[in-house]
C-alpha cells in the first residue's frame, strides 16, 4: 500500500473510531456513569500504524509483538501513562512522561540519589542523561536475567556504553571522565566478559552500582577513593584481605586521600594483567608517581638499568616489596626486614647469604648518611671531571692564543 494510502486509511479509522467512541462517551455521560479507560486495543488501533510519528519525525509506533513479550505485557498502555486513563479520544499531542514510581519506587529513590537524575533535574528538557528508559527501553523491557534485556549482564555494558562510549554524547553533556567505555573493553575485566563470556566479570553496575550512580568524590560512592578497596574485594576478597595489612591501607584508613587503592596502582577502566611483560615494565613508574625519590634511585642500579631496557625479567619494586601487603623495613613481617632480605633476594638469586643482601638496592649518591662510599665517590668524580675539562680547555686555549701569535708574526703582523 502507498505512504499516502497507509496515511488517509489512518484517518479514517482514527476518525470513525473517534465517532464511535464520542456516541459511547456522550451515551455514558447521559446516564450518569464514568467513561472507562482506552483498553490496549483501543490505543494499538492508531499506534500499531508505522506511519505514525510525530511533527519532528518521532515514531510513534508501538508493535504488538514486541509489547507482548516484555516484562510489562500484563499491563495496561494506561498503567503507565495514567493521564490516558480518564481522557478522551483523539487524546493531546503531548502527554507526560511514564512515571515508573508508580510501581519501582525504590529503584526510583535511588535513581534520584544520582548523578543521572540530578543532572535530568538541574537541565529540564535539556539534559542528556541517563533515565529509566536509557537503560531499560520502553515497550521492550525485559527483566535483567532474559538474555535478551539491555540489562542483562551481556549486555550492559554495551548500554552504559551508548552515552559513555559516545563521542557527541561526552562533547554536548560536559561528561569530564570521557569515553571509560573503550577501555574499559581493552581492559582484563572486559575481556573477560567479551571474549570469554564470563559473566561474573566485572561490569559497570558491579563498580558504580545500578541507580544510585553517585560521584566519586561522594563518600558514599562505591568508588570513592576510602570505599574502593571494598569495593573490589567483592570480587578479589583474598587480596583485599592482603591490602588491609598493608602500611597503605593504614594510611588510606587514617585520612590521607593520596594513600595508595586499587584504582590507584591498577587504574579505574584500563586495568590489564599484572603477569603481563608491559604491566612489569609500568609497574616502576605507578610507584614513582608516589615514591620519586626512592625510584630515581632503583634507576641508577642494574635492575633499574635493564627495566628500562625493556626487560622484565629482573626485580622491580613489587618483587622486592610485595604488592598488596607492602609493609615497612622496620616492621617484622616485611619482606625487606633484615631477618628476611636473605629470603627476599633468595627468590631469584640461588645462594644468596647475608654478606650478598649488603648491596643497597637505592643508592643514592646526595646522600651521606646512607651512602657514603658513593658520596665521596661521586664528588671525587665531580672534581675530577670538572679538572679533566678545566685543564684541556685551558691548554686548549693557550694553544690557540700561541698559535695565532705565531701566524701573526711569520705575516708580519704585530707582534703580542
Amino acid at each position: 500500500m502507498r505512504p499516502c494510502l497507509r496515511v488517509t486509511s489512518a484517518i479514517l479509522v482514527f476518525a470513525g473510531w473517534a465517532i464511535v467512541a464520542d456516541a459511547g462517551q456522550a451515551a455514558q455521560a447521559a446516564a450518569g456513569t464514568a467513561v472507562p479507560a482506552p483498553t490496549n486495543d483501543d490505543c494499538l488501533a492508531c499506534h500499531s500504524d508505522r506511519s505514525l510519528k510525530r511533527a519532528d519525525d518521532t515514531p510513534l509506533t508501538v508493535d504488538a509483538t514486541v509489547l507482548g513479550g516484555s516484562i510489562h505485557a500484563s499491563l495496561s498502555c494506561t498503567d503507565c501513562h495514567q493521564d490516558l486513563a480518564a481522557a478522551e479520544l483523539p487524546h493531546a499531542d503531548t502527554l507526560a512522561p511514564a512515571d515508573c514510581r508508580s510501581c519501582h519506587d525504590e529503584p526510583q529513590a535511588s535513581y534520584a540519589r544520582g548523578v543521572h537524575a540530578q543532572s535530568r533535574a538541574r537541565d529540564a528538557g535539556r539534559s542528556l542523561a541517563a533515565s529509566c528508559a536509557s537503560c531499560h527501553g520502553t515497550h521492550d523491557i525485559k527483566p535483567a536475567s532474559d538474555p535478551a534485556s539491555k540489562t542483562h549482564p551481556q549486555h550492559l555494558v554495551a548500554t552504559c556504553a551508548a552515552c559513555h562510549g559516545n563521542p557527541d554524547v561526552i562533547a554536548r553533556g560536559h561528561i569530564a571522565i570521557g569515553d571509560v567505555a573503550t577501555p574499559y573493553h581493552d581492559s582484563i575485566h572486559g575481556r573477560a566478559r567479551e571474549r570469554s563470556g564470563l559473566v561474573v566479570a566485572p561490569s559497570c553496575v558491579d563498580c558504580h552500582s545500578s541507580h544510585a550512580i553517585l560521584p566519586k568524590a561522594d563518600a558514599d560512592s562505591p568508588v570513592h577513593a576510602a570505599r574502593v578497596p571494598t569495593t573490589c574485594g567483592t570480587c578479589h576478597a583474598g587480596i583485599l584481605h592482603q591490602y588491609d595489612a598493608g602500611i597503605h591501607a593504614t594510611a588510606l584508613r587514617s585520612g590521607n586521600p593520596a594513600a595508595p587503592q586499587c584504582a590507584t596502582c591498577h587504574t579505574a577502566h584500563t586495568i590489564q594483567r599484572t603477569d603481563s611483560e608491559p604491566w612489569k615494565l609500568d609497574v616502576t613508574g605507578e610507584c614513582g608517581t608516589c615514591h620519586a625519590q626512592v625510584v630515581d634511585s632503583f634507576r641508577r642500579t642494574f635492575h633499574g638499568k635493564v627495566t628500562q631496557l625493556g626487560f622484565g625479567r629482573v626485580a622491580a619494586c613489587a618483587d622486592c616489596h610485595g604488592a598488596h601487603d607492602v609493609q615497612p623495613a622496620t616492621n617484622p613481617a616485611s619482606t625487606i626486614a633484615t631477618a628476611n632480605l636473605v629470603a627476599t633476594c633468595g627468590r631469584c638469586h640461588d645462594g644468596a647469604n647475608a654478606s650478598f643482601v649488603e648491596y643497597d638496592p637505592h643508592p643514592d649518591p646526595s646522600n651521606y648518611a646512607r651512602s657514603p662510599v658513593l658520596w665521596w665517590v661521586n664528588r671525587l668524580y665531580t672534581v675530577l671531571i670538572a679538572g679533566c675539562f678545566g685543564f684541556f680547555a685551558l691548554h686548549s686555549g693557550l694553544w690557540f692564543f700561541r698559535s695565532t701569535r705565531e701566524r701573526r708574526g711569520r705575516h708580519g703582523g704585530p707582534a703580542a
